[in-house]
Protein backbone atom coordinates (compact mmCIF):
# COMPACT_ATOMS: atom_id res chain seq x y z
CA UNK A 1 0.00 0.00 0.00
CA UNK A 2 1.16 3.97 -0.59
CA UNK A 3 -0.10 7.06 -0.03
CA UNK A 4 -1.96 7.12 -2.94
CA UNK A 5 -4.36 4.16 -1.27
CA UNK A 6 -5.73 6.28 1.19
CA UNK A 7 -8.79 8.67 2.06
CA UNK A 8 -8.57 11.93 3.98
CA UNK A 9 -11.57 12.77 5.83
CA UNK A 10 -13.23 14.82 8.65
CA UNK A 11 -12.90 13.87 11.95
CA UNK A 12 -16.39 12.38 13.74
CA UNK A 13 -17.25 11.71 17.29
CA UNK A 14 -16.60 8.04 16.99
CA UNK A 15 -12.86 8.44 15.96
CA UNK A 16 -12.20 10.48 18.84
CA UNK A 17 -10.80 7.58 20.94
CA UNK A 18 -8.67 6.00 17.98
CA UNK A 19 -7.16 9.06 16.98
CA UNK A 20 -6.07 10.37 20.42
CA UNK A 21 -4.45 6.66 20.74
CA UNK A 22 -2.99 7.59 17.00
CA UNK A 23 -1.99 10.26 18.80
CA UNK A 24 0.19 8.89 21.78
CA UNK A 25 1.53 6.39 19.63
CA UNK A 26 3.36 8.78 17.60
CA UNK A 27 4.49 11.11 19.60
CA UNK A 28 5.10 8.50 22.59
CA UNK A 29 9.07 9.47 24.04
CA UNK A 30 9.90 11.73 21.02
CA UNK A 31 9.84 15.74 22.40
CA UNK A 32 9.62 14.17 26.35
CA UNK A 33 9.48 11.12 27.95
CA UNK A 34 5.95 10.07 27.23
CA UNK A 35 4.05 12.68 25.89
CA UNK A 36 1.12 15.13 26.23
CA UNK A 37 -0.22 15.52 22.09
CA UNK A 38 -3.14 12.91 23.36
CA UNK A 39 -4.75 15.12 25.59
CA UNK A 40 -3.96 18.21 23.81
CA UNK A 41 -6.23 17.03 20.74
CA UNK A 42 -8.78 16.58 23.37
CA UNK A 43 -8.97 19.29 25.35
CA UNK A 44 -8.45 21.31 21.85
CA UNK A 45 -11.80 19.82 20.59
CA UNK A 46 -13.70 21.73 23.13
CA UNK A 47 -11.92 25.15 22.67
CA UNK A 48 -13.54 27.98 20.99
CA UNK A 49 -10.26 28.47 18.62
CA UNK A 50 -10.89 24.55 16.87
CA UNK A 51 -11.34 24.62 13.61
CA UNK A 52 -13.97 22.03 12.75
CA UNK A 53 -14.07 21.94 9.21
CA UNK A 54 -10.03 21.47 9.21
CA UNK A 55 -9.91 18.18 11.67
CA UNK A 56 -8.44 15.27 9.54
CA UNK A 57 -7.91 11.61 9.81
CA UNK A 58 -5.79 9.60 7.22
CA UNK A 59 -7.53 6.47 6.80
CA UNK A 60 -6.29 3.52 4.96
CA UNK A 61 -8.22 -0.12 4.60
CA UNK A 62 -9.97 0.88 7.25
CA UNK A 63 -8.10 1.93 10.20
CA UNK A 64 -6.74 5.38 10.79
CA UNK A 65 -3.51 6.12 10.21
CA UNK A 66 -2.84 9.85 10.10
CA UNK A 67 -4.73 12.62 11.69
CA UNK A 68 -3.97 16.81 11.46
CA UNK A 69 -6.39 19.70 13.36
CA UNK A 70 -6.30 23.25 13.47
CA UNK A 71 -6.71 26.38 15.46
CA UNK A 72 -7.57 30.11 15.42
CA UNK A 73 -5.36 32.66 16.87
CA UNK A 74 -3.19 35.75 15.65
CA UNK A 75 -0.64 38.17 15.17
CA UNK A 76 -0.55 41.30 17.63
CA UNK A 77 1.09 43.60 15.17
CA UNK A 78 3.38 46.44 16.46
CA UNK A 79 1.05 48.81 14.64
CA UNK A 80 -2.00 47.86 17.06
CA UNK A 81 -3.58 45.74 14.86
CA UNK A 82 -4.81 42.24 15.32
CA UNK A 83 -3.94 39.51 12.20
CA UNK A 84 -6.23 36.66 12.29
CA UNK A 85 -4.17 33.53 11.26
CA UNK A 86 -3.83 29.47 11.80
CA UNK A 87 -1.83 27.30 13.77
CA UNK A 88 -1.92 23.68 13.40
CA UNK A 89 -1.21 20.41 15.12
CA UNK A 90 -0.75 18.14 16.75
CA UNK A 91 -0.64 16.25 13.54
CA UNK A 92 0.74 12.86 13.51
CA UNK A 93 1.17 9.35 11.85
CA UNK A 94 1.39 5.73 12.89
CA UNK A 95 4.71 5.10 13.46
CA UNK A 96 5.50 2.55 10.83
CA UNK A 97 4.37 4.83 7.66
CA UNK A 98 6.16 7.54 9.06
CA UNK A 99 8.70 8.61 6.41
CA UNK A 100 6.80 7.65 3.69
CA UNK A 101 4.88 10.23 2.06
CA UNK A 102 1.95 9.80 4.17
CA UNK A 103 2.44 12.93 6.16
CA UNK A 104 3.35 15.17 3.39
CA UNK A 105 -0.04 14.06 1.66
CA UNK A 106 -1.94 14.68 4.91
CA UNK A 107 -0.36 18.06 5.78
CA UNK A 108 -0.59 19.70 1.94
CA UNK A 109 -4.32 18.11 1.38
CA UNK A 110 -5.05 20.19 4.76
CA UNK A 111 -3.26 23.41 3.80
CA UNK A 112 -5.29 23.34 0.75
CA UNK A 113 -8.84 22.60 2.59
CA UNK A 114 -7.41 25.62 4.86
CA UNK A 115 -6.53 27.85 1.81
CA UNK A 116 -9.84 27.12 0.24
CA UNK A 117 -11.90 28.11 3.35
CA UNK A 118 -9.96 31.58 3.10
CA UNK A 119 -7.19 31.71 5.85
CA UNK A 120 -4.76 33.61 4.94
CA UNK A 121 -1.53 32.30 6.70
CA UNK A 122 -0.49 29.32 8.76
CA UNK A 123 2.37 29.71 11.59
CA UNK A 124 3.34 26.87 14.22
CA UNK A 125 6.49 25.10 15.73
CA UNK A 126 7.83 22.43 13.57
CA UNK A 127 11.49 21.48 11.25
CA UNK A 128 12.01 22.80 8.17
CA UNK A 129 13.59 19.79 6.55
CA UNK A 130 9.77 19.01 6.60
CA UNK A 131 7.69 21.27 6.45
CA UNK A 132 9.40 23.19 4.31
CA UNK A 133 8.96 20.97 1.26
CA UNK A 134 5.41 21.74 1.51
CA UNK A 135 6.38 25.49 1.35
CA UNK A 136 6.74 26.76 4.93
CA UNK A 137 9.38 28.93 5.82
CA UNK A 138 11.39 30.46 8.84
CA UNK A 139 8.50 32.91 10.28
CA UNK A 140 11.26 35.77 11.18
CA UNK A 141 11.46 35.85 7.46
CA UNK A 142 8.13 37.25 7.14
CA UNK A 143 8.64 39.98 10.36
CA UNK A 144 6.82 37.50 13.12
CA UNK A 145 8.09 36.87 15.88
CA UNK A 146 6.97 33.62 18.46
CA UNK A 147 5.85 35.32 21.87
CA UNK A 148 8.54 35.13 24.79
CA UNK A 149 11.20 34.54 22.91
CA UNK A 150 14.37 36.80 23.41
CA UNK A 151 15.31 38.25 20.68
CA UNK A 152 18.51 36.50 19.80
CA UNK A 153 17.12 33.19 20.79
CA UNK A 154 17.15 30.61 17.88
CA UNK A 155 13.68 30.48 16.45
CA UNK A 156 14.16 27.95 13.85
CA UNK A 157 11.35 25.95 14.87
CA UNK A 158 9.12 29.11 14.22
CA UNK A 159 7.50 27.90 10.65
CA UNK A 160 4.99 30.28 8.52
CA UNK A 161 3.28 29.56 5.10
CA UNK A 162 1.20 32.36 3.39
CA UNK A 163 -2.16 30.56 2.36
CA UNK A 164 -3.12 34.05 0.45
CA UNK A 165 -0.23 35.60 -1.53
CA UNK A 166 1.39 38.74 0.31
CA UNK A 167 -1.08 38.40 2.87
CA UNK A 168 1.51 39.17 5.95
CA UNK A 169 2.88 41.71 3.41
CA UNK A 170 3.81 44.87 5.75
CA UNK A 171 3.13 43.07 8.90
CA UNK A 172 5.61 42.66 11.84
CA UNK A 173 3.93 41.32 14.73
CA UNK A 174 4.06 38.46 17.71
CA UNK A 175 2.23 35.15 17.34
CA UNK A 176 0.10 33.96 19.90
CA UNK A 177 0.27 30.59 21.06
CA UNK A 178 -3.49 29.57 21.96
CA UNK A 179 -3.99 29.11 25.82
CA UNK A 180 -5.18 25.39 25.15
CA UNK A 181 -1.89 23.98 24.16
CA UNK A 182 -0.76 24.60 27.40
CA UNK A 183 -2.23 21.45 29.66
CA UNK A 184 -0.97 20.90 33.28
CA UNK A 185 1.28 17.62 33.68
CA UNK A 186 -1.28 16.00 36.55
CA UNK A 187 -3.74 16.04 34.28
CA UNK A 188 -1.77 14.53 31.64
CA UNK A 189 -0.45 11.72 33.76
CA UNK A 190 -4.66 11.35 34.50
CA UNK A 191 -5.99 11.23 30.83
CA UNK A 192 -3.13 8.81 30.41
CA UNK A 193 -4.21 6.17 32.58
CA UNK A 194 -7.28 5.69 30.08
CA UNK A 195 -5.04 4.18 27.76
CA UNK A 196 -2.31 0.92 27.97
CA UNK A 197 0.79 1.54 29.98
CA UNK A 198 3.67 2.93 28.08
CA UNK A 199 7.44 3.16 29.73
CA UNK A 200 8.38 6.35 29.59
CA UNK A 201 11.84 7.02 28.45
CA UNK A 202 14.57 9.81 28.34
CA UNK A 203 16.23 9.93 24.96
CA UNK A 204 18.77 12.23 23.07
CA UNK A 205 17.11 14.69 21.32
CA UNK A 206 14.16 15.64 23.24
CA UNK A 207 13.19 18.89 24.25
CA UNK A 208 12.50 18.22 27.55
Amino acid sequence: MTPNDCIIRLETPDDHSEVENLVRESFWNVYRPGCSEHYVIHVLRDDPAFVKELDFVMEQGGRIIGQNMFMKTVILADDGSVVPVLTMGPIGIIPELKRLGYGKKLLDHSLEKAAEMGFGAVLFEGNIAFYGKSGFDYAGRFGIRYHDLPEDADASFFLCKELIPEYLDGISGVYQTPQGYYVDDADVEEFDKRFPPKVKRKLPGQLV
